[in-house]
């Protein structure tokens, strides 16, 4: 057995055994019980409507996937290279279905695992934890091993063994696929799920001053059902574009490299991914906790499990796959330990991604002076609420940069350091590779959550005994942190990933640099950041256009049924479903293709260079908003929720009045503008990629 296929055996067993564990974990969800009759009820309406929501999204996307495909192949038809178009097309298909997928079966898990959560906190907090974490790690484990294998299998397929150097860059169609579903994926369930939490919010809390989750309020159940389709389906396929086009970009890089460390160099993205696979998977076997502990720690020791056993596959895979070859060290003595600095890259990645978790917990979480200082100003009213909040978003984006920028200056010198040309380039990929390691397991945490919320709400509704929902209330106090914490880890990796694809990009232009002193060139820049502003403008505005149509809906329900306060009257619960979600539906459309539109447009008139200028600005500026909405969104909800566990008054205080509008303002900053531009950020690198021949002979 040669060696390129021993390795693409353990590669492709990795992914089986992965695919086998996944479905175990699903198998055990699904044995538990299922609680009371009414929790049945309940969650039976949320999945119902998860699930139509999802059918009518991916009617939606599949259609635009078509046309993409159309012009895909036409434009490659005309340029004279069908070959390469027919290739990239296969692979943006393959791409997109396989990002659907991971969407898809990861949200089913979750409207199955809230149930279970809900019946679990019945006998005990560890029990309810334990149901959560591994119903979440049915989608991380998912995605990871899907992503893998679509990029493995179709290096594979297309002849990479054969062929190494010239097949990765037919891969960048499959990132681009994967892209374009999470884009329009992420915007869809971000749009549904803030207009209906605002819509529930605002005409249940503030103007009939019901409590949240109550079964009264006619958007409840749309309220619950969009937990499921912004946090579980659209951060599935936000992390699998991530994890196909790290891998993608990876494998470009390598290519540079290949007289150093031949296939070996190529795959190793591959060998990685596969690694942090088996410690995420350990790592979620490893989370319990006792009855009095808070549920993060147990959380917390999964994912510094999975952490550790990452470092420690990390140092085996570099060790065997980024040792020179015999050849090269004959030539070149220097680089003999070329592996231990690629592997202090790596180190560098994962020291990146637990910085970010925690500059994002201490932004987010009321125990810390950011969300305390908005909690103090709402005491003044929802004005100052908000000023406030905006300070701490804005403020928040400060050490991220730091972090972002240490570990691409820090992975480049350890990468050049080895002596190898390119290396510097290869070694912020290695850094990428290490941040994306623990991915499996963070989906599993950012899953927990929308699990939790959705528990904590059939407890509320079914009118279980307090005990079980303080029970699930603490879990839903985590869930809330780990909703946060994945959402900065996401937006670091992203940005890692883009200067990774903007490298692979300029192999591709074959360009040496971006000169922005040029006019033109400038002008591709300017033109990126103000794509990233604008696309966040309508992602914003077309919550606020779907909430409406759901605050109507809710106001009309309690004229036609006056019973409903009393207890008397039942809301038309599918009612409030249909609306929102064809609500969402309608605004997801258009930021999604000016997302597409505007680079394509700015590659074939203005030229590569600028189209070049595009993605880099338009990345810089993507992430710097996306942590400002992100971090800012998440400091309103915690501030929020610390004055309803007494604090300035509690719960119907004018503090808590105020901080209601704070939070509201904040919904669609960190769950639909903000998670959007992380996609929206690699969208433009696979996009440019897979454009970037055409641009070329467009400007000859």
């Amino acid at each position: 057995m040669s060696m390129s296929t021993y390795l693409f055996a353990s590669i492709f067993g990795v992914c089986f055994v992965s695919l086998v564990i996944a479905i175990l974990l699903a198998r055990h969800v699904l044995k538990q019980e299922t609680g009371t009759v009414k929790m049945q009820e309940i969650a039976e309406a949320i999945r119902q409507g998860a699930m139509a929501f999802l059918k009518r999204q991916y009617v939606t996307i599949g259609a635009l996937s078509i046309v993409m495909v159309i012009v895909i192949l036409g434009a490659y038809s005309l340029s004279g290279d069908f070959n390469y178009g027919w290739h990239t097309a296969l692979a943006f298909v393959l791409g997109a279905a396989c990002s659907a997928l991971s969407g898809f079966l990861g949200m089913y898990m979750s409207v199955k695992a809230n149930l279970r959560t809900a019946a679990a906190a019945q006998h005990s907090v560890n029990k309810a934890l334990q149901m959560a974490i591994r119903g979440g790690a049915f989608s991380g484990i998912l995605v990871v091993a899907l992503s893998l294998l679509g990029v493995g299998g179709l290096f594979v397929t297309y002849g990479g063994v054969a062929n190494p150097i010239e097949i990765p860059l037919l891969l960048v169609g499959f990132g681009f696929g994967a892209s374009f579903v999470a884009l329009f994926a992420q915007l869809g369930g971000g749009i549904y799920t803030k207009a209906a939490d605002v819509g529930a919010d605002l005409v249940g809390k503030v103007e009939a001053g019901i409590p949240e989750d109550d079964p009264r309020n006619p958007a409840v159940i749309a309220d619950l059902v969009g937990d499921n389709v912004g946090d579980c389906a659209g951060r599935g396929a936000d992390l699998f574009e991530s994890t196909a086009a790290e891998n993608i970009g990876a494998m470009i890089i390598g290519i540079s490299l290949f007289p150093v460390f031949g296939f070996k160099g190529i795959i190793f993205p591959l060998l990685v991914c596969a690694c942090g696979l088996i410690a995420s998977i350990i790592g979620v076997m490893s989370v319990s906790i006792k009855e009095s502990q808070d549920p993060m720690k147990g959380l917390n020791k999964g994912y510094f499990v999975t952490t550790i056993l990452s470092v420690i596959g990390f140092a085996v895979l570099s060790y065997a796959f980024l040792t020179p070859s015999a050849e090269y060290l004959a030539a070149n003595p220097s680089s003999a330990n070329a592996w231990l600095w690629f592997f202090g890259a790596g180190l560098v990645g994962i020291v990146a991604s637990i910085a970010f978790v925690y500059i994002t917990q201490y932004y987010t979480e009321y125990k810390y002076r950011p969300v305390k200082e908005i909690a103090k100003a709402s005491e003044t009213g929802g004005a100052t609420n908000i000023i406030s909040g905006f300070a701490v978003g804005l403020e928040s984006t400060g050490l991220p940069v730091l972090v972002i920028s240490a570990a691409l200056i820090g992975s480049y010198f350890l990468g050049n350091a080895t002596g190898i040309m390119h290396g510097g380039i290869y070694g912020t990929a290695v850094a990428t590779m290490g941040m994306l390691a623990t991915a499996g397991y963070i989906l599993a945490m950012d899953n927990f959550g929308p699990i939790t919320d959705n528990a904590g709400g059939i407890v509320e509704m079914s009118k279980a005994p307090e005990e079980i929902r303080k029970r699930t209330d603490r879990l839903d106090a985590v869930g809330n942190t780990t909703k946060a914490l994945t959402k900065g880890y996401a937006v670091g990796s992203a940005a890692l990933a883009a200067f990774l694809l903007f490298s692979a990009f300029l192999e591709a232009a074959k360009l040496t640099t971006v000169d922005l002193a040029k006019p033109v060139v400038f002008v591709g820049g300017l033109i990126g950041a103000g794509l990233v502003f604008v696309f966040s403008s309508f992602a914003i505005r077309a919550v606020s256009r779907a909430a409406g149509y759901i605050i109507n809906d809710v106001r009309a329900q309690f004229k036609e049924k006056p019973g409903i306060m009393a207890g008397t009257d039942k809301p038309d619960y599918a009612r409030s479903v249909d609306i929102c979600t064809r609500g969402a539906l309608k605004e997801m459309v258009l930021p999604g293709l000016i997302a597409v539109i505007v680079p394509t447009i700015v590659g074939f008139t203005l030229g590569v260079e600028s189209v070049g200028a595009t993605l880099m600005v338009g990345t810089i500026a993507g992430v710097i908003l996306a942590l400002t909405l992100n971090n800012g969104g998440g400091a309103w909800d915690n501030a929020k929720k610390y004055i309803e566990m007494g604090a300035h008054g509690g719960k119907g205080s004018f503090a808590h009045k105020a901080a209601v509008v704070g939070d509201t303002v904040g919904d669609p900053f960190k769950d639909t503008a903000g998670p959007s531009l992380h996609v929206l950020i690699k969208l433009l690198s696979t996009l440019t990629l897979v454009l970037a021949p055409l641009f070329l002979l467009m400007h000859k």
